[in-house]
């Protein structure tokens, strides 16, 4: 099972509104645990590995939820990039780089916008359109959830 495919499982657990999902294929599985409405509040991955070995056992911080951000009247040309996913999210490929994007910088369609960090990977997430950053609506360090804005562009 690929990032994607655990990225989309997330995404159904969260909409669908069932309390516990288990998945297992081969030698991974994977079980996801919300709260009723809740976001996600736990997410566990383990794998099997040979008998000589023991069963290693991975768990990712439960996400917080974010503070909705003040909702800013914006015409109505600007596009939203929103979060593909649940994580944390990080303006800089590392601490001591420069952050990927400003407010004022002009993007390219595919570009890298920011990195979020789920279940220990580092998602790059590029820009589905180019325009100019407007806004960025989150801090960095952040955790953001699903479907979150991120960025306001303008064409």
């Amino acid at each position: 099972m690929d990032v994607k495919q655990i990225q989309e499982l997330i995404r159904f657990v969260a909409k669908a509104g069932v309390t516990e999902v288990s998945l297992e294929q081969g030698d991974f599985k994977i079980t996801i645990k919300t709260q009723g409405d809740a976001p996600v509040q736990q997410m566990q991955q383990v794998y099997q590995v040979p008998a000589q070995a023991p069963q290693q056992q991975m768990s990712a911080p439960a996400p917080q939820a974010a503070a909705p951000a003040p909702a800013a009247p914006v015409a109505d040309t600007t596009i939203t990039i929103k979060s593909p996913m649940i994580g944390t999210f990080y303006q800089k490929p590392s601490p001591d780089k420069e952050a990927f994007v400003k407010v004022g910088d002009k993007i390219t369609k595919g570009q890298v916008v920011c990195v979020i960090e789920a279940m220990k990977l580092f998602n790059e997430i590029e820009a589905e359109v180019s325009g100019t950053v407007v806004k960025i609506l989150v801090n960095d360090t952040t955790p953001v959830e699903y479907d979150q804005p991120l960025f306001i562009l303008e064409p």
